[in-house]
């Protein structure tokens, strides 16, 4: 096979007219026939992914997979942790095997942190023991966010003796430190930990590199920190990556990694930085097997129509044409269905919450486009001795609903969704995988989480007389079906949590991070209300 085009070449920042020839697989040769020609097709190694939880998508890797290579993606650096937090070992066993299916380049990694903390209901542990045997494996390729970093600092036992097996296995270690700076960020960083994708400004993403991280710039779908960091690509191109860490269907059905670069682009910015930045940083750094568009490598690339736009025409890897013109050419493979889910039904009553004594309720405040939230004070709206929800002031009800034994739900408060009636529920609840659901009256919450327990798993809408789900059996987080109709799915119940009155870009992803204890300052876990600042359950008394 030969393709012809104007060939990048990253490294020597030189772009050339030239035919890539492809023998078993490889490229066997790369001929220069001549300068740069306008108007012909662009030829650059595929995008990688440097961090992204797969089941984010709401689909199993395999269809994942279908749906990256349309927008040019190759390969992806994927931490398992949350099917870790469902089924332990066996659920990262699951998303290896499910992902060597298809032509694409799985590389996944070792959950460090699973449960995420002691403070929640998870329904599986990797401890010790586990990540060795993981890390003993060829395809595992690194130590996942190690986001307990106070454990690193203080040197907890465990978490040293994860890092220590990593190292003694020559894989790096990715890290998870939002808002750490000066002494705490240099600690952490010697200690092992290579990558943040959380870096809230410039400042914090300079003071990290300073001392020897490398800096992934996210944008998912509901966290963002392109625009707060794209600026230190100039000057620190070798130490910047790209990633999405958790995009919804429909997010993934419109681009990926494409997407970042040609925002990139559109800023002006050096186009050989912004791709290394995509598509040779991720392989230098974790070791994957994925070429580089060099003789030799195996033949990962992919055609654009030119360096503006960045619209993929073709999609190549080890050789085989797996996406043409928008068109994936990954076929289905069955999907196995795997779980945990122990709960019956739960009535409106499991969600009454009475008036605090003190008269002050403590409320989680959502940031769109953010995982931290703030923590504000108000004086509840009560009827008949209980707290309730507010529309007038966006003031709503969230719960936590532990879906692996059963107990009485954690009830809050929590503004910014927006609802003005009815309420949205999903068993994607980082990190531990609880139903989280936010409403504006006890009747339509326990409506929308029951239509969750009924499928095993799933995000629900619940509007008065209607009620919609999308059922995510595997695992309680994923879908057996094609992406794209799980896209569409998707859609649907987005707009119509939309149509409830929600303001937030994506509720359903920002709903699931409102249980995400390791991301301050307030969140809300199946045990209660917890402080991401000081790290702790708070009581009425707090």
């Amino acid at each position: 096979m030969n393709i012809s085009g104007n060939v990048v070449d990253i490294k020597a920042k030189r772009i050339y007219t030239g035919t890539v020839h492809v023998e078993r697989g490889r490229i066997s040769r790369i001929d220069e026939t001549g300068p740069e020609t306008s108007g012909a097709p662009y030829l650059l190694p595929g995008f990688i992914d440097a961090h992204v939880h797969v089941e984010s998508s709401m689909v199993v890797p395999s269809e994942f997979a279908r749906m990256a290579v349309v927008h040019g993606t190759v390969a992806t650096v994927s931490d398992p942790h949350e099917i870790g937090n469902v089924l332990g070992v066996a659920g990262v066993e699951y998303m290896i095997a499910n992902g060597k299916q298809v032509p694409f380049k799985f590389y996944f990694g070792v959950p460090s942190c699973v449960p995420a903390t002691v403070f929640e209901t998870a329904g599986a542990t990797i401890g010790v023991d586990d990540v060795h045997a993981l890390l003993k494996k060829e395809d595992v390729r690194y130590l996942a966010e190690m986001m307990n970093w106070p454990g690193v600092l203080y040197k907890d036992a465990d978490v040293i003796a994860k890092i220590a097996l990593a190292q003694r296995y020559e894989k790096v270690v990715d890290g998870h430190a939002p808002g750490l700076r000066g002494e705490q960020a240099r600690s952490y960083i010697e200690a092992g930990m290579s990558t943040d994708h959380e870096c809230f400004t410039a400042e914090e993403a300079l003071d990290k590199l300073k001392y020897g991280m490398k800096i992934i710039i996210r944008e998912g779908s509901a966290a963002r920190n392109f625009e707060a960091l794209i600026g230190i690509l100039a000057d620190h191109a070798d130490s910047i990556m790209f990633c999405s860490d958790d995009k919804h269907p429909d997010s993934l059905e419109d681009g990926h990694i494409n997407l970042l670069v040609r925002r990139a682009q559109a800023k002006g910015l050096d186009i050989f930085n912004i791709l290394k930045a995509a598509c040779i940083n991720p392989v230098e750094h974790y070791g994957l097997s994925v070429g580089q568009l060099r003789a030799g490598d195996a033949a990962d690339f992919i055609v654009v129509d030119n360096l503006r736009d960045f619209t993929v025409l073709q999609t190549f890897i080890d050789g085989t044409l797996v996406a043409e013109r928008g068109k994936t050419k990954i076929g289905r493979t069955p999907v196995s269905i795997v779980n945990a889910f122990a709960i019956g039904a739960k009535q409106a009553v499991d969600f009454q919450m009475a008036a605090p004594k003190s008269g002050q309720l403590r409320v989680i405040e959502a940031i769109d486009g953010q995982l931290v939230t703030n923590a504000l004070l108000f004086s509840p709206k009560v009827v008949n001795g209980f707290a309730v929800a507010d529309t007038e002031r966006d003031l709503l009800k969230i719960a936590v609903v532990n879906r692996y034994q059963e107990a009485r739900p954690a009830v809050a408060f929590i503004k910014n969704f927006g609802l003005t009636r009815g309420a949205i529920a999903s068993s994607v609840g980082h990190d531990s995988h609880n139903i989280l659901v936010v409403g504006v009256d006890d009747e339509s919450i326990a409506r929308a989480v029951n239509l969750i327990i009924a499928e095993k798993g799933g995000v629900s809408a619940v509007d008065g007389t209607t009620e919609y789900v999308l059922p995510l059996p595997v695992a309680g987080i994923m879908s057996a079906d094609d992406g794209y109709v799980v896209a569409k799915q998707y859609k649907h119940i987005d707009a119509l949590a939309k149509g409830m009155g929600s303001t937030l870009g994506a509720p359903f992803m920002s709903l699931s991070f409102m249980g995400l204890l390791v991301i301050p300052s307030l969140k809300l876990s199946d045990k209660g209300l917890f402080d991401g600042e000081d790290f702790k359950l708070l009581s009425e008394q707090d």
